[in-house]
């Protein structure tokens, strides 16, 4: 049995726990997941029904793991072999912008996309206060830095560059230059090129 059982559609931000995945050299056993027929094993360990979802199987216990930012954390941890923990000078900016991708970006970029973000009485009482405000602090951070923690690739880029490489491909985030340098930055990496080449060909062979 593989390390990890690995819950995913390649159409998802099941997307963003594979590259994690390939990132920490972790080995993992994929159970693909149709929207229409859902496993009950799927079910039973997420009854959410929401991908990406992992089973760390280990030490004679399962672990579930659900939700894409607790997954790169929690895979950093387990693996950290692979050096994507942060040192203690880069903790604060790891936590913080791993969760600043997990809440106030995901949070703008949804209202954005359903028309229904808050008017400016509204701001005081959501979390992201507004679209720009969001964006702006994102892009500030990353003209002054290359990742997340400043120079080094941790894995809080895997879960924040997710958000800036998917925004990008699909219009939900402007093509600010910092943004598009930090994507090319992520995009030339080889766990990313791996993952990107196992969903893809799902994709596609879904097309058919």
């Amino acid at each position: 049995m593989a390390d990890y059982t690995f819950y995913t559609n390649p159409m998802s931000r099941g997307q963003i726990a594979r590259w994690a995945l390939h990132e920490a050299g972790a080995d993992y056993q994929q159970v693909l997941v149709d929207w229409k027929d859902k496993p009950e094993r799927f079910l039973a360990v997420n009854p959410m029904g929401k991908v990406p979802t992992i089973v760390h199987h280990a030490d004679g216990v399962d672990r579930t793991v659900t939700e894409a930012a607790a997954i790169c954390l929690y895979l950093a941890d387990m693996h950290p072999e692979a050096g994507l923990l942060p040192s203690d000078a880069e903790a604060a900016d790891y936590y913080r912008w791993t969760l600043f991708a997990a809440g106030p970006v995901e949070q703008a970029i949804t209202s954005r996309h359903f028309k229904c973000e808050p008017s400016p009485e509204q701001e005081v009482m959501a979390g992201w206060g507004n679209f720009e405000r969001t964006i702006n602090a994102l892009e500030g951070h990353f003209e002054g830095a290359d990742y997340v923690c400043g120079k080094r690739f941790t894995m809080a880029d895997v879960y924040v560059g997710s958000a800036v490489d998917w925004g990008l491909t699909f219009g939900t985030m402007p093509p600010r230059p910092a943004f598009v340098a930090y994507a090319d930055r992520l995009q030339a990496r080889d766990a990313y090129k791996a993952a990107k080449a196992v969903d893809n060909a799902l994709i596609e062979e879904m097309k058919k």
